[in-house]
């Protein structure tokens, strides 16, 4: 549960334009079930990966639409920045922002570790890169429940020692039809070993949205294909009487947005890049000194206004990101306009026709970076509509249901606690 954080932030925002952030907030307040307590609903964690909000209206996903009717639907769930994908999706599972829990960008470097990309498997599989949090896996094993992930950023590592009980490495060419029903198998276990909280991932809708843009026919096709295996497992939990016993949170990382091809900031052309040590490109680039040149210069340019891209020191990125205390921000980091890319002319000469036209990790204040939520079962009131809210507050909802206690986080359970149905008396 947060302590007076936001609070604290808007206050300093007001004071100044920017901002180191804050740790967390102690680990929360919210009751944990009492030991001989029943065992709470078992709790399943859907993403949809770039399912951005309004995707919903565009009327092709009915099973989704049918959970939203009859459970709560939030106007939008606001992702942490940056709108990537292993940063949010690591912080709904600790509830922390991804300056405090370490996850700071799908590419990036540590001090200690060297570096890090998606496609590093070895780094992706190291606990260390990921031990800044404590996934609600973690917590839920080591309070006597089973857990099972179907795909999660962070779930095939050994965090502090620790996974979960049944996991998947990832593997793209694995169906949806097949993720769910690896997941039917897990919950078709003896009841001593079946899990009490799991993960199941999709992606056909972010690979649509990166390779053919969110306005796509291929995006309308996989939201189709996505509701159908959606459908599959609403089936399976029917066959097995589960469906009114289960607790599901549908939810995705952040949304979606255009990029024409043509919308590229070179960045070679504002800065010598043989002069700074280059993290990252794309949406957000970010670059470290380099031993023997002058940096500072560097950043005096580069932080006066841009055509189509914002920079900053990491000691001066506004507030309202909660971004740049942890070590592995780079030292300056450029955020492009939504639309646009930061890039160089050698990479889009050698990825020509593998660039995408659809992109996300810009400003998650933009109503192209919101993302969906929806929640349904037992523990969720019918019918209701909720306001957008920030998907640090997923954190503690799901300790809530699932009775254990939460670790330090930036959610705020007060902010969601009305999208449960009251306690019985």
């Amino acid at each position: 549960m947060k302590f007076p954080f936001r609070l604290l932030l808007a206050a300093l925002v007001a004071f100044s334009a920017g901002c180191a952030t804050q740790p967390p907030a102690p680990a929360s307040a919210v009751p944990a079930a009492t030991a001989g307590a029943a065992r709470p609903a078992p709790l399943l964690l859907i993403s949809i990966d770039a399912f951005r909000a309004d995707y919903l209206d565009r009327g092709l996903t009915p099973t989704l639409a049918m959970l939203a009717k009859t459970g709560v639907h939030a106007d939008a769930m606001q992702p942490s920045f940056p709108s990537l994908t292993f940063p949010n999706h690591y912080t709904l599972v600790t509830g922390l922002y991804p300056d405090h829990h370490g996850i700071v960008n799908n590419t990036m470097v540590d001090p200690v570790l060297g570096k890090f990309s998606l496609g590093n498997r070895k780094a992706v599989g190291d606990g260390r890169w990921w031990a800044e949090g404590t996934p609600i896996w973690e917590t839920a094993d080591a309070h006597g429940l089973r857990t099972a992930t179907m795909f999660w950023p962070g779930s095939e590592a050994g965090i502090h020692g620790r996974r979960p009980d049944y996991w998947r490495p990832y593997d793209g060419k694995v169906t949806p039809d097949q993720r769910v029903d690896q997941v039917l198998a897990w919950l078709d276990l003896p009841a001593g070993q079946r899990p009490g909280f799991l993960t199941l991932y999709f992606d056909e809708v972010d690979h649509a949205g990166h390779a053919h843009g969110p306005d796509s026919p291929q995006v309308d096709q996989a939201l189709r294909d996505t509701d159908a295996a959606l459908a599959r497992l609403v089936d399976g939990l029917r066959q097995r009487g589960l469906f009114g016993k289960i607790n599901l949170v549908v939810l995705a990382d952040h949304g979606m947005a255009s990029v024409p091809l043509e919308n590229n900031v070179l960045i070679e052309q504002l800065i010598p890049l043989d002069e700074v040590q280059t993290v990252s490109l794309g949406i957000l680039a970010g670059f470290n000194p380099k031993p023997g040149h002058g940096f500072a210069a560097i950043e005096r340019k580069l932080e006066q206004p841009q055509q189509h891209m914002r920079c900053w020191d990491r000691t001066r990125i506004p507030a309202r990101f909660h971004y740049g205390s942890n070590p592995r921000v780079p030292r300056l980091v450029c955020l492009a306009d939504t639309g646009w890319r930061i890039t160089t002319a050698d990479y889009q000469a050698k990825h020509k026709g593998h660039v995408s036209i659809g992109d996300h990790g810009y400003d998650n204040a933009d109503p192209r970076m919101r993302a969906l939520f929806v929640a349904h079962g037992p523990a969720f009131r019918q019918g209701l509509t909720v306001p957008e809210f920030p998907n640090v507050d997923v954190y503690p909802l799901m300790t809530h249901l699932l009775g254990i206690p939460a670790a330090a986080n930036d959610g705020d359970y007060d902010a969601v606690k009305g999208m449960l149905k009251p306690a019985e008396r």
